[in-house]
């Protein structure tokens, strides 16, 4: 039972960094109704920003993760201001929004391959590798970080969502843009605050992925999974992004350890099947209306 309820609380700890992307697909798709294929690049690239400050003597480590957090969230900002309003405001279809993504996608992987080789980086360690002993239940360090960490990120989300103007705005562009835009709401402006709020829950996810792991050019194909965790709680749902994301750390976790943990990526991919299948809407039944 012990070791159970260690494995229940280490997939809840790496459901919580796909949660902090799979949140951000879901704002995006509310808005946008398109998949943001780059949104796990950009948290590679919060990851590699926040490892370049760290090489700095006088910057803490603390304030060099608030830099690679607000470096995620800007170069999020930049992809939908350059890349995506453009295609926006020529009226062209959700279709080439999603090319646009897969395109920066591939270009930010290639960038980084170039600029840091595909040598693994460590982030400095806040505290020497261990566990923590919770009635004979073993939590590693950097684990239970993890966690805490994105649950504070995913409780502020759900707080400018459900209780601020912001939130109030973002959800009635989401119900619809055009009805927001005729009551003064400036539909720009919201998209780009919602690329710059996903960027930065990218760049935190990626701060702590890199912490608990490394950071490599191709990490950002974690991306991928956080999109599985969208679907299973439904597109364009936050709490169901969450919710699925959380299912889905846990799904992995038990599989690796009591099934084979070469069995994990395949385990995901066949939820992901079987959802679609038996419930498009996802667990939360958002309504969608375009399959990504």
């Amino acid at each position: 039972m012990k070791i159970l309820l260690q494995q229940i609380i280490t997939g809840i700890s790496i459901g919580s960094i796909y949660a902090l992307i799979a949140s951000g697909y879901a704002l995006v798709y509310s808005l946008l109704d398109f998949s943001n294929w780059a949104h796990g690049e950009v948290c590679m690239l919060g990851a590699y920003v926040c490892f370049m400050a760290t090489q700095v003597d006088a910057i803490p480590f603390w304030l060099a993760c608030v830099i690679g957090i607000g470096g995620a969230a800007v170069i999020s900002f930049l992809n939908e201001r350059v890349a995506y309003r453009r295609i926006r405001n020529n009226g062209s279809p959700n279709m080439f929004l999603m090319i646009a993504a897969m395109g920066l996608s591939t270009t930010y992987q290639n960038l980084a391959n170039v600029i840091w080789k595909s040598k693994f980086k460590q982030l400095p360690k806040l505290f020497k590798v261990g566990t923590i002993n919770i009635s004979g239940i073993f939590i590693g360090k950097t684990d239970m970080l993890c966690l805490v960490l994105s649950a504070i990120a995913l409780v502020i989300l759900l707080f400018l969502i459900n209780k601020t103007k912001f939130g109030l705005h973002v959800r009635a562009v989401a119900c619809s843009s055009r009805t927001a835009g005729l009551l003064g709401i400036k539909i720009d402006r919201v998209i780009a605050m919602v690329f710059l709020l996903a960027g930065a829950l990218a760049g935190l996810a990626g701060i702590t992925y890199g912490m608990k792991y490394n950071i490599y050019p191709t990490m950002g194909n974690v991306g991928l999974k956080a999109f599985i965790a969208s679907v299973i709680g439904g597109l364009g749902s936050v709490p169901g992004a969450i919710a699925g994301a959380l299912l889905l750390g846990l799904i992995e976790t038990v599989v690796s350890g009591y099934i084979s943990s070469g069995l994990r990526d395949l385990i995901s991919f066949c939820l992901l099947i079987v959802i679609l299948l038996v419930r498009p809407s996802g667990l939360f039944g958002v309504d969608v209306q375009e399959k990504a």
